[in-house]
C-alpha cells in the first residue's frame, strides 16, 4: 500500500500516520479483542462493564410499568376501580381497554425511538439519556394521580417516549463501549434488566394484593421514583461512546473517553491507540462500501437485509408467543386459579426468568447465536401446541397446574434463548455507523408487532370476549411456526465477528447457513486499501485541529 504524504502540522508536531500503521494497528486491536477470554476483557474493561450496567437500570422502568400494567388486570382493586361489573359481581377491564391501555405504550415508544435516534445521533448518548431520565419523573406524576382510565392511557402514551429511548441506547451503547467477548454479556445484560423490572413489579402487586383501597395500584406507580435518580447520578459519569466520537470526527475525545472506560495498569497507551485505529478503521470501511447515516441509508444496498435481520429478530420476541406464555397471572386466573396463587406463580415465573437470562450469559459463547435462536422457538412451539391441546376439555384443577408449569417452562426457554439473544443480534448485526437508527427500526417493528399482539391476546382470554384459554396456544403456535421458518433460512452466526468483519460478509451476500464458515478479512485487499486511506486523513485531520 502506497504511503498518504503527511500534512503540514506546524511547529507542534507532524503526521506520519500511514495505510500500513492504521491496517497493522487495527488488525492487531481486532485480533486481541478476539483472542481475550471474558475475564480478561473484565479485567481490561471494567469501568465500561460498569458504565454500561448502570445505563441498562433505565429498562429496569420499561420492564416495570409493562409487567405492571398486565399484571393490573388481574388484581382486584385496579379492576373495581377502573373497570366494569360482570354479571357474576366480579370486575373486569374490557378487552378494548385492556389493548388501548397496551397499546399507548407502543405509539409512545414508536414516537420516543424515532427522535432518540436523530438526538442522539446528533448529541450523542449521555445527553440523550439524561434528558429522558428527567422526562419520565415528570410523567410518572399522572400515573400516580390517575382518576379515571383515560389518564392511564395518556400516562402509558407520554411515558412510551423516554421508555423508546432506553430500549434502543441501552443495548448500543454496551455494544460500542466494549469488546467482542464482553458484547453477548452486556447486551443480554438490557435484557435481564427488563426481567428484573417484571419480577419487582409483580413481587410489589404480591406485597399488596391484601390492601382494599387504592394504594394497592398507587404504591406500585410511586415506585418508579426510586429509580432514576440514581440512575442520573451514573450517567453524569460515565464517558461518552468513543466510537459514537470517531463518528464524529473528534479522535482526541474518543482516545480520553476509552481510557476512562479501561483499567490503566493493564490496557497500554499503545493499545488504546490501536483500539482507536480499529474504531476509524472500521467507520472509514463503512464509509467506503457505503455513504450516509440516515434512516432511508437502513434500508439501501447491504444495509437492507442488515435491518431486516434486526427488524425480525426483535419481532421473533413476540411471534414466539411470549405475550401469551408470559402472561401467566391473567391467564391462570381465567383458567380457575385464585389471585394470590396466579400472583405467587407470577413471582416464581420472573425468578425463573432471571435464572434462564444468567444461564444465557454460560449458554451464548458456546452454542453461539443462531443455534440458541433456532432451538429456543422449537422448544417454545412445543410447548405452545401442548398447552393447546390441554386447553380443550373443559376446566380441571389438573390442567390448570399442568397449563401453568408449561408456561414457566416457556418462559425459562424464552429468557435463556430468545429473549436475551435478541438484545445480542440487534446490536451486532447494524454496521456501527447505522447502528442507532438500524436498532431504532428494529425496536419500532417490535412495536408494531406488539401491537398486534396487544389487540389479539386480550380477547384470546378475556371471559368477556374469545374466552380461549389454553387454546389460544395453537394461535401463537402457528406465529412462533412462520418465525422459526425464518429464522433457519435467513439468520446468520455472528459469533466471534469483527464489525469490520461483518460489513465484508454483508456487502459480499454471504448466505446465513454459511455465515460462521466464510472467510472475511478487512484489512487486506482494494476496499481495505481504500478505507485504510480514508481513515489516515481523518487521523490527520485531527492532528492538524489538535496542532
Amino acid at each position: 500500500m502506497a504511503d498518504i504524504a503527511p500534512l503540514p502540522m506546524g511547529d507542534k508536531m507532524a503526521a506520519t500516520t500511514t495505510m500500513e500503521d492504521v491496517s497493522h494497528d487495527a488488525e492487531t486491536a481486532t485480533a486481541v479483542e478476539k483472542s481475550m477470554g471474558i475475564l480478561e476483557a473484565i479485567r481490561k474493561y471494567p469501568k465500561a462493564v460498569f458504565f454500561s450496567f448502570t445505563l441498562s437500570l433505565c429498562v429496569i422502568m420499561e420492564g416495570y410499568d409493562t409487567a405492571l400494567l398486565g399484571s393490573f388486570y388481574g388484581l382486584p382493586q385496579f379492576n373495581k376501580r377502573f373497570g366494569n361489573q360482570l354479571p357474576d359481581g366480579s370486575y373486569q377491564l374490557t378487552s378494548s381497554w385492556q389493548s388501548g391501555l397496551q397499546n399507548g405504550t407502543q405509539v409512545g415508544q414508536i414516537l420516543g425511538l424515532l427522535f432518540a435516534g436523530l438526538i442522539a445521533d446528533r448529541f450523542g448518548y449521555r445527553k440523550t439519556l439524561i434528558g429522558a431520565l428527567f422526562m419520565t419523573i415528570c410523567l410518572i406524576f399522572l400515573f400516580f394521580f390517575a382518576q379515571n382510565i383515560g389518564m392511564l392511557f395518556a400516562a402509558e402514551l407520554l411515558c412510551g417516549l423516554p421508555w423508546g429511548a432506553f430500549q434502543t441506547l441501552t443495548t448500543t451503547y454496551a455494544a460500542d463501549v466494549t469488546p467482542i467477548p464482553l458484547r453477548p454479556l452486556l447486551t443480554t445484560y438490557v435484557n435481564m434488566c427488563w426481567v428484573m423490572g417484571q419480577f419487582i413489579s409483580v413481587g410489589v402487586l404480591r406485597g399488596l394484593l391484601n390492601r382494599s383501597d387504592d394504594w394497592a395500584w398507587r404504591i406500585p406507580y410511586a415506585i418508579q421514583w426510586i429509580f432514576p435518580p440514581f440512575i442520573i447520578v451514573g450517567v453524569l459519569f460515565a464517558p461518552e461512546s468513543p466510537l459514537w466520537l470517531v463518528r464524529k470526527g473528534r479522535i482526541d475525545e474518543a482516545t480520553k473517553a476509552l481510557r476512562k472506560l479501561t483499567t490503566s495498569s493493564r490496557v497500554s497507551d499503545t493499545e488504546i491507540e490501536q483500539t482507536i485505529a480499529m474504531y476509524v478503521h472500521t467507520n472509514a470501511l463503512e464509509k467506503t462500501l457505503q455513504e450516509g447515516t440516515s434512516y432511508w441509508d437502513c434500508l439501501r444496498g447491504p444495509n437492507r437485509r442488515r435491518t431486516e435481520i434486526a427488524c425480525c429478530v426483535w419481532v421473533a420476541q413476540v411471534a414466539c408467543g411470549i405475550w401469551f406464555g408470559g402472561n401467566v397471572v391473567y391467564f391462570l386466573e381465567q383458567a380457575g386459579f385464585d389471585p394470590e396463587k396466579a400472583f405467587d406463580f407470577g413471582v416464581g415465573e420472573n425468578a425463573i426468568a432471571l435464572v434462564g437470562t444468567v444461564a444465557a450469559w454460560f449458554i451464548i459463547p458456546r452454542l453461539g447465536r443462531r443455534t440458541l435462536f433456532v432451538g429456543g422457538l422449537t422448544i417454545m412451539f412445543t410447548i405452545l401446541m401442548a398447552v393447546g391441546f390441554m386447553g380443550i376439555p373443559s376446566i380441571k384443577p389438573a390442567l390448570g397446574w399442568a397449563s401453568g408449569s408449561l408456561m414457566m417452562v416457556f418462559v425459562f426457554t424464552y429468557d435463556m434463548t430468545v429473549g436475551p439473544v435478541c438484545y445480542c443480534l440487534v446490536a451486532e448485526i447494524p454496521s456501527t455507523r447505522l447502528r442507532i437508527k438500524t436498532v431504532v427500526l428494529a425496536r419500532n417493528a417490535y412495536l408494531i408487532a406488539s401491537l398486534v399482539a396487544n389487540f389479539l391476546n386480550p380477547p384470546i382470554l378475556n371471559p368477556s370476549a374469545w374466552n380461549l384459554r389454553g387454546k389460544g396456544g395453537f394461535i401463537w403456535a402457528g406465529l412462533c411456526l412462520l418465525i422459526l421458518i425464518w429464522t433457519y433460512f435467513r439468520l446468520p452466526e455472528t459469533t466471534g465477528r469483527s464489525a469490520a468483519e461483518l460489513d465484508l460478509l454483508f456487502e459480499e451476500n454471504v448466505p446465513a447457513r454459511v455465515f460462521h464458515k466464510a472467510t472475511a478479512d478487512p484489512f487486506h485487499g482494494r476496499v481495505a486499501e481504500k478505507a485504510a486511506g480514508e481513515a489516515v486523513t481523518e487521523l490527520q485531520v485531527e492532528k492538524v485541529e489538535n496542532a
